[in-house]
């Protein structure tokens, strides 16, 4: 059997690859001292992933914050992003709960060197406080932020990170939303996905390598 690509692997997981045609060694041939040639090409390459992919869409924090998607969320960070709405009762408090064990087994690390991000699908229905209260409910520490936003703001961003189905009419019923999660280290252009129902542990691991390449020049970038 022949070995499944990337993108065959992450089609599977029903979640678009996040960059295309940016390998991972060009996304890391900047470092300090590289050729100006070298460092152009992966600046380059990293503002086209933001323009197409990383909106700079204003949002709203489970504390009533107003931030901005890519300058304040994303933009040299370590993260991890999912959506879920504080009523679903399908899969959103199976992977919500895994997170929650993420978030422990990660310990300190989350909002030290990774930021979780969860995002809801009804900004129409989840209100701030609703959202508040979720978080509440899960035991979210600092480092995981829920938002919420304009409904057609948070349509534009689950499109450009990957978040839609390809069928039109599985799409637009929330109740089959994708439990996916997304996770990347923005200066380094590594991005992936993964279920959200996958053991926690294994989800923590991943994460853990994410961060850990060339963590010293991200920190100085």
């Amino acid at each position: 059997m022949n070995a499944l690509s990337r993108r065959d692997m992450l089609g599977m997981l029903g979640i678009a690859p996040l960059v295309g045609g940016v390998s991972q060694s060009n996304a890391a041939d900047s470092p300090a001292g590289a050729p100006a040639e070298s460092i152009t090409k992966s600046a380059r390459a990293r503002k086209r992933i933001q323009e197409q992919h990383l909106p700079n869409l204003p949002l709203i924090t489970h504390e009533g914050k107003q931030v901005l998607f890519y300058d304040d969320l994303v933009k040299n960070k370590n993260v991890s992003m999912n959506f879920f709405y504080s009523n679903c009762d399908e899969i959103c408090p199976l992977v919500m709960a895994n997170l929650a064990k993420v978030q422990r087994l990660l310990g300190n690390r989350v909002g030290r060197d990774l930021q979780m991000y969860s995002f809801t699908l009804k900004p129409d229905e989840d209100t701030v406080e609703d959202i508040r209260n979720h978080r509440k409910a899960l035991g979210a520490k600092p480092g995981w932020t829920f938002l919420t936003g304009r409904p057609q703001d948070m349509e534009t961003l689950r499109a450009a990170i990957g978040f839609k189905y390809p069928d039109p009419a599985i799409d637009k019923d929330k109740t089959q939303h994708i439990g996916n999660i997304r996770y990347g280290n923005e200066p380094l252009m590594l991005w992936s996905a993964c279920p959200g129902m996958a053991h926690a542990e294994w989800i923590a691991e991943t994460l853990r390598w994410m961060i850990r390449p060339q963590t010293d020049r991200v920190q100085k970038s």
